[in-house]
């Protein structure tokens, strides 16, 4: 894939989201399902290397964009990243004052939900790859039931998380189907 593609791509995702979360469903229909550049496995990775760390929810293009190509795919997905911030500015200054006006606060509301249910129905692909076991759903449920409670930093979740898999593998629960490594 181009540079230059890979860059619209990523641009388009977050040009068309509200936060870095909602790139999601956008990144997985044109990289993972279109053009087969990137799997459910390396976007599972890519989303999970960047919420361990401090930094904007879509910090995960960077990641997938050096799954696609290479180090020079992580800066297109940095640039891709950062670029709608500097477009907003523009787009903030020609809307002040404008967004206290009851049709602009249903559509913000809108298109909110709309990115969440996009967000969900991308979210079961990527879950049924990662959660392959009684053990892992159990672990996933938990980790969402912290995450939901809005009590627990994401990045103590998902350090438990990894914690409780990794318990679980010492005692020898088996995390995966033996048919996958059939």
């Amino acid at each position: 894939m181009s540079t230059l593609t890979l860059y619209l791509l990523l641009l388009k995702a977050t040009l068309t989201s509200f936060s870095g979360g909602t790139t999601l469903p956008s990144v997985r229909q044109d990289l993972v399902v279109t053009r087969h550049a990137i799997t459910d496995a390396q976007l599972s990775t890519a989303v999970a290397i960047s919420r361990m760390g401090p930094g904007p929810n879509g910090a995960f293009l960077i990641c997938v964009g050096h799954y696609v190509n290479g180090p020079t795919g992580a800066l297109v997905g940095y640039l891709a990243m950062i670029s709608p911030a500097f477009l907003a500015i523009l787009l903030l200054k020609l809307l002040e004052g404008h967004t206290q006006h009851p049709r602009a606060q249903n559509a913000i509301q809108s298109l909110t939900a709309a990115a969440a249910g996009l967000m969900l129905a991308n979210g079961w692909p990527i879950a049924q790859f990662a959660i392959r076991s009684w053990p892992l759903a159990a672990i996933a449920v938990l980790a969402l039931a912290a995450f939901l409670s809005r009590r627990i930093e994401t990045v103590w979740v998902l350090a438990a998380a990894g914690l409780l898999a990794i318990c679980g593998a010492l005692a020898g629960i088996e995390m995966v189907y033996s048919r996958l490594h059939a």
